[in-house]
């Protein structure tokens, strides 16, 4: 049996931008973090690696397209990452859609490459790991399971990302600690709160050192 390979061209990406924000206190898509929105710094960085790409919302202010949820209110991650899905399966030869979280300006350059590198069959999911912690909204997901995880969604009340991936293959990829001026940045260091930001400016100076 020939071994699998997914090539870049079969994979689309989606930011996931469709939170509440709750601890921010305003939408996270738009706080700025230097001279750029989060939501630019992530599209940038995804970008580079996966094309097209899209944001998962209701609306942004970038000129991308917009996914919103296939889910009424507020559902969750998955809800996001089932619309990435349904997205995707709409466009000509995409097998796959990686998603990343819009609050984490700093993921892996080399996120795609790796996730990609680590799918063994085409129904195979791959997400990324740092420090012994999973990372379920840094996934690499087949579209294919997009009818399976909307039947998950509208059964399952509590709708973890953990729970959905436990029903499949499952390749976690660990990614290592970036060096910087400062010391080892995390680069799924995510921004929740104003503090957050804070000192995401700092490790931003410290990249750019």
């Amino acid at each position: 049996m020939a071994e699998f390979s997914l090539d870049k061209s079969h994979i689309a990406g989606v930011v996931l931008a469709g939170g509440r924000s709750q601890r921010m206190g305003r939408d996270k898509a738009g706080v700025m973090l230097g001279a750029e929105s989060l939501l630019r710094h992530v599209l940038t960085r995804l970008s580079q690696q996966a094309l097209p790409v899209a944001v998962n919302a209701d609306a942004v202010a970038e000129d991308v397209p917009v996914v919103p949820d296939c889910f009424r209110g507020k559902a969750g991650p998955m809800a996001g990452i089932h619309a990435a899905m349904v997205y995707a399966a709409g466009l000509p030869s995409i097998t796959h859609v990686v998603t990343v979280s819009v609050d984490c300006p700093f993921f892996p350059t080399d996120l795609v490459a790796r996730l990609a590198a680590a799918v063994g069959h085409p129904s195979q999911i791959a997400i990324a790991t740092s420090e012994g912690r999973s990372h379920p909204v840094f996934g690499l997901w087949p579209v294919t399971l997009a009818a399976d995880l909307e039947a998950w969604i509208a059964t399952d009340e509590k709708r973890r990302v953990r729970d959905f991936l436990l029903r499949h293959d499952v390749a976690e990829v660990a990614f290592p600690l970036h060096p910087t001026r400062a010391s080892l940045l995390d680069p799924f260091f995510n921004i929740n709160t104003p503090d957050d930001l804070v000192e995401a400016e700092r490790w931003l100076e410290a990249l750019r050192a």
